[in-house]
């Protein structure tokens, strides 16, 4: 059953995601696994029959003992065996279960529908605990940054041209902005994230009714006591054979948006990385070009914003599958979901991880910096000339032409003729301006055109980020390596 030519036998003849054979932990890798999937199957039934024993019905302890033994012991053989066999996953695992517990057979599945396992195991999977405390390690990670460098100046851009300076630490804070934002969504997503319970085939729980002969006290009892052993504290009131689709788009969507957030923060770095103030982590021995050798690509960057590319485009699938679901369940979401799912959070893994990565080891060259701030600072000083003038007696519409044909003389020599900004040099040279000479090199400290960006930074992290990160602040773990 080998693809691509191959045996089947050799794993590299087989196509194989690289969103786990390259870049994904082993964490999230597991969790999207046909072991935990399966494991997780096994323990809802499990779950269901230990609660339909405790509400009187004949089963005994010694069945629940073997399901208890075997939870982990699935025969994949056989288990793809029975699937070819019935053409159906959740029945060829019932009858997988049954082979190594036949005590126990007759009430493995007792009263449930396919989606019992296949709904519940995907919200147990789903619940972005996981995701929430990769993205707080990032948020911590680039506020201790914007905390390093909240008063460094820097030429801030709008349209991508030069505009009034800003800080390091500011532009930061920017994207922790946004980090926390998504933060919060992940918070609230999974707050609203619920079990969808034992419900039945269209979610009236008319089968377990009638196991019980009628009695809707112990329905609702076995639905709130199998909800609490897989850990949850409430399930859906209302099912239909599955979950609501919009659960799924609800979860993404969460996902999609924080691909965004990413995305434009790894766009301003390689930007930035392009102007030489700031770049990713680089190793030693990293090679950024097979042909120019000089080169020190931003590929972590740019690894992100691919693959949060594809997170974003994601969304799509969940809003089309719920937009198409017929009635109580139609099956053309299953196959879809199989992927998208699981993508979701493996790319969400991978990109947050990267993130994590860059966000340690950024490393800044402010002489770069201000090299560049001193290129464009003359033109953004001319209204704080115009002040000392005026305060030292000028005429300001006097002052006002006479800066102007300076600065255009200044920018015919950058634009024209390829020189450096020798505006300040005009100024200096212009007896006009002899009364201001002196208090030149204090109206062009570029600290002065800051603003309060570091105030703003310092009131930020402490009211805001900060507050927003103690719950996370026991896991915050150590560096994070990369192994590509």
């Amino acid at each position: 059953q080998g693809g691509g030519g191959g045996t089947g036998s050799d794993a590299l003849s087989r196509y194989r995601s690289p969103l786990v054979s390259r870049y994904a932990g082993a964490e999230m890798a597991f969790v999207f696994s046909e072991r935990n999937k399966f494991g997780t199957w096994r323990r809802l039934w499990l779950f269901l029959a230990q609660a339909e024993k405790s509400l009187g019905l004949p089963i005994t302890d010694e069945q629940i003992q073997e399901m208890e033994a075997n939870l982990d012991n699935i025969d994949f053989k056989m288990a793809a065996e029975e699937e070819k066999r019935l053409r159906h996953d959740v029945m060829a695992h019932v009858h997988t279960f049954a082979h190594c517990c036949p005590k126990a057979a007759a009430i493995i599945h007792l009263g449930a529908t396919s989606c019992y396992v296949g709904d519940n195991t995907v919200i147990k999977h789903c619940q972005l605990g996981k995701t929430k405390m990769q993205l707080a390690r990032v948020i911590s990670r680039l506020a201790e940054f914007a905390e390093k460098y909240a008063d460094l100046p820097t030429l801030g851009f709008t349209h991508y041209q030069p505009a009034q300076l800003t800080t390091v630490g500011k532009r930061c804070c920017l994207w922790i902005q946004d980090l926390c934002m998504d933060l919060q969504n992940l918070e609230r997503a999974r707050d609203n994230l619920r079990f969808r319970g034992v419900k039945g085939t269209t979610g009236t729980q008319a089968s377990f009714l009638q196991l019980f002969e009628g009695d809707h006290s112990k329905v609702e009892e076995l639905d709130r006591l199998v909800t609490e052993k897989a850990g949850f504290k409430r399930s859906y009131m209302v099912t239909g054979q599955t979950y609501s689709r919009k659960v799924d788009i609800e979860v993404l969507s969460v996902l999609a948006s924080l691909g965004a957030s990413v995305h434009k923060i790894c766009t301003d770095i390689r930007l930035l990385a392009n102007l030489k103030e700031i770049e990713e982590p680089f190793e030693k021995d990293q090679i950024g070009s097979s042909a120019m050798p000089y080169k020190r690509n931003p590929m972590r960057s740019e690894r992100c914003c691919s693959l949060a590319r594809h997170l974003m485009t994601l969304i799509m699938d969940p809003l089309q599958t719920a937009s198409v679901q017929w009635f109580e369940r139609t099956l053309d979401d299953s196959a879809n979901r199989r992927v998208c799912l699981a993508e979701a959070f493996l790319t969400a893994d991978i990109i947050l991880s990267t993130l994590q990565n860059i966000s340690e080891g950024l490393v800044v060259y402010p002489k770069v910096i201000d090299r560049r701030i001193r290129q464009e600072l003359p033109f953004m000083a001319t209204e704080n000339i115009i002040m000392a003038m005026v305060k030292a007696g000028g005429n300001r519409q006097d002052c006002h032409e006479k800066i102007r044909v300076l600065s255009q003389q200044a920018a015919a020599v950058v634009k024209q003729e390829g020189g450096d900004n020798d505006f300040i040099a005009r100024v200096r040279a212009d007896p006009y301006f002899s009364p201001i000479h002196k208090q030149l090199d204090s109206l062009l400290d570029p600290s002065s055109f800051i603003g309060r960006a570091p105030q703003q930074v310092a009131k930020f992290l402490k009211e805001e980020v900060r507050p927003a990160l103690i719950p996370y602040q026991s896991k915050m773990g150590g560096k994070i390596e990369l192994t590509l």
